[in-house]
């Protein structure tokens, strides 16, 4: 089994000590973390370190992030594709769009809206992890062998 934790929407120009010690209880137990942007800073993802990390850029990135990081990747876990994004742009029908920009797909990882989701839209688990700093929310997505589940967790609770 592959546990992969999902964030998005930081905002952090530098991870502080509470966004460590978050990232390193919520996430103990991934095998690989996936950021849908607007980590602003590159330093976000140090605090991944020994991690296998898939990050895109959001509208809020800064023009080095932007640089380095590209708008949407798609990551393949055993023989399930996932697409991350992090949905600037969308704020009408964002499932919609993004269904419509990536399927047919396994798995849509997007931010951007600030509101956690995880459901399925037709056969693609739509995750969106909400935002970390802001809503103290995060998703989980297990894969094993066949199978995609997803969750949505709040700091302490889960949905």
């Amino acid at each position: 089994m592959i546990t992969i934790g999902v964030l998005s929407d930081t905002h952090l120009i530098q991870p502080d000590k509470w966004f460590r010690e978050k990232a390193q209880q919520c996430f103990a137990d991934a095998d690989m973390i996936l950021h849908a942007g607007d980590l602003t800073s590159l330093s976000v993802l140090e605090v991944f370190a020994g991690k296998t990390v898939h990050a895109v850029h959001g509208n809020m990135c800064g023009p080095k992030t932007r640089a380095t990081l590209p708008a949407s990747k798609i990551i393949e876990v055993g023989s399930f594709r996932i697409a991350l994004v992090h949905g600037a742009g969308y704020m009408q029908n964002i499932e919609d769009k993004l269904f419509d920009a990536f399927a047919p797909i396994d798995c849509i990882v997007y931010g951007h809206t600030h509101k956690p989701v995880c459901q399925r839209y037709g056969p693609t688990l739509m995750v969106n992890p909400g935002s970390f700093t802001a809503t103290a929310s995060y998703g989980v997505i297990k894969v094993d062998g066949s199978s995609m589940e997803g969750k949505i967790h709040f700091m302490g609770n889960t949905l």
